[in-house]
């Protein structure tokens, strides 16, 4: 019976956020189509990703160790283990950002208008589309328009969920570009929903998520990727319960 519910819950989450998907669409649409536009797209996609959220229940509880001065650019870097977090992320940014993901994601019906747009697909078995996306991400940096990046490159096959190894290209972004990196530990998504809830549904409940101090790069090289790396996994880690 437990399971039934979660499954059923799964499907009104869906359904709620299809609904409004379709309702937002010709505001996002119109909003994905110019660069320019793209801090009012945000706007849109925060207000979406909070109503679809909360109006099944999903509920967020931030602990910030350092006050984040939004007029900066940063790359966050996020555990991930649950479709949830991009509504995390999505929430926790307060000013332009966009997300650099897997280029599956432009199959996702929802999801590919903003990585036909804002967002960054990239494949990293290919070597080509892994540098056109890290040299967009350098341009997105430059330009003031913070990235947000999980480091494991994906949902992984453990339930309950560990924290994978990190991929290397965030950091060297960091450094490359002298972009501080807010690392971020979310909580609890995985009990609300598992990857994309398809196994296992998903369930009402507080997220709780804690927003790191800020990790600058300012004084590091490129040989200090691999310490910076360390740096942000151990600080993730710590904040996982």
């Amino acid at each position: 019976m437990k399971q039934f519910l979660k499954k059923v819950h799964k499907g009104i989450y869906i359904a709620v956020v299809v609904f409004f998907f379709v309702l937002f669409f010709p505001f996002l649409y119109f909003l994905s189509r110019k660069k320019e536009r793209y801090p009012i797209l945000n706007h849109f996609r925060r207000a979406y990703a909070y109503i679809s959220s909360t109006l099944v229940g999903f509920n967020y509880k931030y602990k910030v160790e350092k006050e984040i001065d939004w007029t900066r650019t940063y790359i966050f870097c996020a555990n991930h283990t649950s479709n949830l977090d991009i509504t995390v992320m999505t929430l926790i940014a307060k000013n332009n950002f966009a997300f650099l993901g897997k280029d599956e994601l432009l199959d996702n019906p929802l999801l590919k208008m903003f990585f036909k747009t804002i967002d960054i697909p990239v494949d990293r078995s290919s070597r080509i589309s892994s540098f056109k996306a890290f040299k967009r991400t350098a341009e997105y940096l430059k330009e003031g328009i913070s990235v947000i990046i999980f480091p494991e490159g994906g949902i992984g096959d453990e339930y309950p969920p560990v924290l994978l190894p990190f991929k290397n290209g965030p950091f060297r972004l960091a450094i490359e570009n002298k972009v501080p990196i807010i690392p971020i530990s979310i909580n609890d998504a995985w009990k609300l929903m598992w990857d994309d809830g398809s196994k296992y549904g998903s369930r009402p409940g507080i997220c709780h998520i804690c927003i790191h101090a800020p990790i600058e790069t300012g004084d590091l090289t490129a040989e200090d990727a691999d310490v910076l790396k360390d740096k942000v996994y151990d600080k993730i880690k710590s904040g996982l319960a």
